[in-house]
């Protein structure tokens, strides 16, 4: 079988001229009906990229355009033109699937010359931008033209095509989240979306999560290493009966704590994501409590778990919420999806970490302190847990928001073959 593949990653070159870049262009041209081009790991000028966007457009095959990493050494000052020209050229590809920009140091500037192919290409359905340092502004640039490609579409009578976006490592903060809520909510058809270490706070997360209850069909969600503390962890929760098809959820690192954990084992043991193969915890600083709820989902709906998460949390390797956990495991013979528990935390280690704590995570634990007592003189609802709560049935909502009270001294005594009692 002819190879419809031009790949020349990883080979260090450097293209400053369509001089430099005329053999490969050559190479390019002879691959008839090329479906896939993988530039990677090579540094591109601006004639070079013009060469290149010349050479695609009008393409009637091209599926995937890998072009991560393909500006390292280039002034700030060229990459907008040779990413413009490139984008131009792809926006003229019907047959386009894939676009891969990540590992491009672009920062919020390059953002720009990206909006048009992303508001008019209306039929691609990957989108890459992983470690381009885009910040605030360059991530609500992306998320504002994904939402009016959308607009665009239904305006049209058209689903979105729009189904994987991974946008992790780009320092998008709680400013641009409201952008990509907005976006995800009009991209209703989106089945993986990942935004792991993007310095995203509650507030953040919150309007994340609601953005993508509108999702049903999200089957990976990677949040990895931003910062939810209890209101964001409820926010999540909150959201997981909105992802009956999830296969994969990516909260470590995330600073769930005790009671956020609980908020998401409360609904974890609802059955509400049957499919679920892989559930990473990692350095969530939650307890037995949530190590137990855990223990019960996999036994009572998780058969198909082949990859758990649990180390860095508060509890010894051998007690019995982790005998749980393993036996609930070896029932459905996913005996080694568990990971190694090499770095689990004691009570004592956690005060220990409390008392130097980063001044964001005080921050972070000083508005969850102002919220359970604007919740309290609510009579036991938050204003976030009621608005969010529009997406999950009341009797999960009212659980959410008792959840760290009545849970906490409910569990001490559960084991795992126990129901929790109703809270």
């Amino acid at each position: 079988m002819i190879s419809k593949v031009f790949s020349i990653h990883g080979k260090g070159l450097k293209f400053n001229s369509k001089a430099d870049f005329q053999p490969y262009l050559d190479e390019l041209k002879a691959v008839e009906g090329v479906e896939e081009i993988h530039l990677g790991g090579n540094t591109f000028g601006v004639e070079a990229c013009e060469a290149l966007a010349e050479a695609l457009k009008g393409s009637k095959t091209l599926k995937v355009a890998d072009l991560a990493d393909i500006f390292t050494g280039r002034l700030i000052t060229e990459i907008p033109q040779a990413l413009s020209a490139i984008c131009n050229a792809l926006r003229s590809i019907p047959s386009l699937v894939e676009l891969n920009l990540s590992d491009n140091a672009f920062g919020g500037r390059s953002a720009e010359p990206m909006v048009p192919f992303l508001t008019q290409h209306r039929t691609f359905s990957v989108l890459k931008l992983n470690n381009n340092g885009l910040g605030v502004w360059g991530g609500e640039t992306v998320a504002k033209a994904l939402t009016e490609s959308a607009k665009l579409s239904k305006a049209e009578g058209k689903p979105s095509a729009l189904r994987t976006v991974i946008c992790g490592r780009n320092r998008l903060e709680n400013g641009s989240a409201p952008s990509w809520a907005e976006a995800f909510k009009a991209h209703g058809g989106l089945v993986e979306v990942r935004m792991f270490q993007n310095g995203i706070r509650m507030d953040g997360v919150e309007a994340l999560a609601k953005g993508l209850s509108g999702c049903p069909d999200l089957e990976v969600f990677d949040l990895q290493d931003n910062t939810f503390t209890e209101r964001g962890s409820r926010a999540v929760a909150l959201a997981l009966p909105s992802w009956p098809k999830l296969r994969e959820l990516n909260l470590s690192d995330c600073l769930l704590k005790p009671k956020g954990g609980l908020a998401l084992g409360t609904v974890f043991v609802q059955g509400v994501n049957p499919n679920l193969q892989v559930l990473k915890l990692a350095y969530g600083e939650f307890d037995s409590g949530t190590i137990d709820l855990i223990a019960k989902a996999i036994k009572d709906y998780w058969p198909h778990l082949r990859v758990l998460e649990l180390n860095g949390n508060v509890a010894d390797p051998e007690d019995e919420c982790i005998t749980n956990v393993k036996d609930a495991l070896e029932g459905h013979g996913q005996e080694d999806a568990l990971d190694d528990l090499d770095d689990m935390m004691d009570a004592a280690d956690l005060e220990a970490e409390e008392e130097e704590v980063h001044p964001a995570v005080a921050e972070a634990e000083e508005i969850d302190k102002r919220e359970a007592e604007e919740e309290a003189a609510a009579g036991g609802k938050s204003p976030a847990a009621m608005s969010l709560g529009k997406t999950a049935a009341p009797t999960l909502r009212e659980k959410m928001v008792d959840a760290a009270d009545a849970l906490a001294d409910m569990l001490s005594g559960v084991s795992l073959g126990d129901k929790p009692k109703a809270a």
